[in-house]
């Protein structure tokens, strides 16, 4: 009876992560959709965390990705695309990718922002090409606990990332192994 239970289990897990993991074709957004999106994902963001409006107002720059997807079976893969906002208007387009490997199944959307506190923290995203987390600049993963005692005077890192609307079942979180590059959509 277990047995039964357990490839019965995995067999729904293997149709469901089949449908989110094999979308039709992906085709990369205009410039309009993307500001249109980071546009709806920053209100988004603002109000399910409200201390990140309040460090919008002081951070140099702040790089959002409306729409992550993240699916993985054993292997993983992630991928969306964003803007950089300077002074409220877009400055740049990037898109994340990133790879995985280990215990880990379902799959999930999300997006994530990085609030780019110090002038060396953005030079170095200009400079680079093609940004891996975990090389470069210091950041700090916000979490609800941190975010309600972060302040505009507490804010000393060079970037800060937020994830918000998070959506499907996978198990963790991260921006360890991601890459940021450049992009630049259709208009």
């Amino acid at each position: 009876m277990q047995k039964s239970l357990f490839t019965g289990l995995w067999a729904i897990l293997a149709v469901a992560l089949t449908v989110l993991v094999c979308p039709p074709p992906a085709r990369a957004g205009t410039a309009g959709e993307i500001d249109r999106e980071v546009d709806a994902a920053m209100q988004i963001l603002f109000r399910e965390i409200p201390a990140s409006r309040e460090l919008a107002k002081v951070a140099k720059g702040i790089l959002i990705f409306p729409n992550v997807v993240k699916a993985g079976f054993v292997v993983g893969a992630q991928f969306g695309e964003g803007a950089l906002r300077r002074e409220g208007r877009t400055a740049g387009y990037f898109n994340t990718v990133a790879a995985s490997y280990g215990i880990q199944a379902g799959a999930q959307k999300f997006g994530y922002a990085l609030f780019f506190m110090t002038e060396t923290g953005l030079s170095y995203l200009d400079r680079s090409e093609g940004w891996e987390i975990g090389v470069g600049p210091t950041i700090v993963v916000v979490d609800t606990g941190m975010a309600r005692s972060l302040s505009t005077t507490t804010a000393k890192e060079d970037v800060y990332a937020f994830f918000f609307h998070q959506k499907g079942l996978m198990g963790g979180l991260g921006l360890q192994g991601s890459k940021i590059t450049r992009m630049t959509p259709e208009k």
